[in-house]
């Protein structure tokens, strides 16, 4: 029988007006991956920072007994010293440091007239070398993806000795070859005797990698799956986690789709900083009335850097193209100039570019649209309150308050502030950028509903993302972007995932002309 390396007990954690943990019990044992999943706002990431002494000893109640001996953690270095290391969602990685001085950042190796950089750099090629990551420790965090600083992060773990790793939403801003890399990186160090707690939304990734399941909801406990006993059923696990049945991922639209609405034509954008790079590369695409629109492309294609710079050139240099709303040529050269012709972006990084995390829900949902909220440039704060209201009922807002942070939201929750900051701005046309990244499924079917109503009244979706599942079930119509050019464009039918990765891969076998075609397109160039 396998040794219970932790327990915790009747876990109770509770703030200001807000119940987050109700006696929750968790067993993990030695030598498994065992996957928490639950709604946003369930208690996952809370659970892992009372067990990572982030929320002391004395801020709970419950006991935590860790490799048979009871542990009240005072902070993060004391759970450390157990060997339990959290790796967040949030990478806390210093970008303009080395991949090696980060590994031991707070875990110098010294020497008594200083830190030892000669053992720094060979430790950590030897760690860089065990979580396969190809890269001298000397290079900056700044110069290496997403992917590659979640392997950083997972050297730096092992640095501590780490005999428990905990993994929040490890691959929520991965591609599917790194988020495979790093599960299978997760396998191997199972087979060498390591434990690991995962908390993940992508039930597909939790099905391949654990040996047990804990399902949290509304703080509570629901119940626990073991793969030895039973299959992994995700309608099984979906309707534990939302307490409901959820037959069908997507909900069900009749398409109405109308006049273009808008069209950008021969768009090409260079990087902001490395000279003669480009990033968009005459890139011609069209959205209808009514319609939601995909942009699917591997991590890199240049969907998000196409999306900011047609949004009032908020991204890039030297940018050439024309762009079109309702069939009138417009030049959008400032964010406000954008809002103000009724284009709304609503960006793939909510908590840095999106909301004011220290600002009321409030404050939050008026702030594209002040004048609105306003008279003779005076803030109504009843007006403003009125309309959060309205926006929190609308959206079905999670929340003990309009008044309440929107730091202190779940991430589904705050991606519904964000979508109520730019509908409350009156837009037309909508380019929603990852809007369903590291939310739950019941949290993302309420944001599908929201894009559904969005386009019945007659306005147009841009929905770029990165899960193809997600295209296939919410789109009218796809394009595909690889290396910062269209390289197709598909139908509702001709749409799969082959399909998709058929057009990057192979170039752009499906791809057709705009119906009005460019001035600078020739006959038979790739559009």
């Amino acid at each position: 029988m396998a040794k219970t390396l932790l327990e915790m007990r009747n876990i109770t954690k509770i703030f200001p007006g807000v119940k987050a943990l109700d006696n929750v019990n968790l067993q993990v044992e030695e030598g498994e991956i065992h996957a928490i999943v639950g709604e946003n706002g369930a208690g996952k990431s809370t659970l892992m920072n009372v067990l990572s002494g982030i929320y002391p000893f004395g801020t709970y109640t419950g006991d935590i007994l860790y490799d048979g001996e009871e542990c009240r953690f005072n902070n993060i270095r004391d759970s450390e010293s157990k060997g339990i290391v959290i790796i967040h969602q949030e990478l806390a990685l210093v970008p303009y440091l080395s991949i090696g001085e980060n590994i031991f950042l707070g875990n110098e190796r010294k020497t008594w007239s200083g830190i030892d950089w000669d053992e720094t750099a060979g430790m950590a090629a030897s760690l860089l070398d065990l979580v396969g990551l190809h890269e001298s420790p000397l290079t900056l965090i700044k110069d290496i993806g997403v992917g590659k600083q979640q392997l950083v992060e997972i050297a730096k773990a092992i640095a501590k000795n780490v005999k428990l790793l905990i993994l929040d939403e490890p691959t929520a801003a991965l591609n599917e070859t790194d988020s495979k890399q790093l599960l299978d990186l997760l396998l191997r160090f199972k087979a060498d005797g390591m434990t690991s707690i995962i908390i993940s939304h992508k039930l597909n990734e939790v099905s391949y990698v654990a040996d047990r399941i804990t399902v949290i909801r509304d703080g509570q406990t629901i119940r626990t799956l073991d793969k030895k006993t039973e299959s992994f059923d995700e309608n099984v696990i979906i309707s534990a986690m939302v307490g409901r049945s959820l037959t069908d991922r997507f909900p069900k639209r009749e398409s109405a789709v109308g006049d273009v609405a808008l069209e950008i034509r021969n768009w090409t954008v260079f990087h902001p900083l490395y000279e003669g790079r480009k990033v968009c590369d005459d890139v011609n695409l069209n959205v209808r009335r009514g319609e939601v629109v995909g942009v699917a492309g591997l991590i890199g294609a240049g969907r998000t850097e196409m999306a900011m710079s047609v949004f009032g050139r908020s991204y890039g240099r030297d940018i050439k193209g024309r762009i079109f709303l309702n069939g009138k040529e417009v030049h959008l050269h400032s964010i406000r100039s954008a809002i103000d012709h009724h284009l709304a972006y609503v960006t793939e990084d909510r908590k840095g570019n999106g909301l004011i995390l220290a600002s009321s829900i409030a404050e939050n949902t008026t702030l594209a649209k002040l004048d609105k909220v306003s008279h003779h440039q005076v803030l109504d704060p009843d007006l403003e309150r009125q309309i959060a209201e309205e926006y929190k009922e609308k959206l079905h807002t999670k929340c003990s308050g309009i008044e309440q942070l929107v730091g202190n939201l779940s991430g589904g929750n705050q991606q519904k502030v964000l979508l109520s900051k730019w509908m409350f701005a009156d837009p037309d046309i909508l380019i929603l950028d990852e809007p369903t990244r590291g939310i739950d499924v019941g949290a993302k079917y309420e944001i599908y509903c929201i894009i559904n109503n969005l386009v019945a009244e007659g306005k147009s979706v841009l929905l770029i993302s990165s899960e193809m599942p997600e295209l296939l079930g919410m789109c009218d119509r796809i394009y595909v972007m690889n290396e910062g050019r269209i390289v197709g464009e598909l139908s509702r039918d001709e749409a799969t995932q082959e399909s998709i990765m058929g057009c990057i891969l192979k170039g752009s076998p499906n791809s057709v002309v705009p119906e009005k075609e460019p001035e600078s397109v020739k006959e038979g160039e790739l559009v």
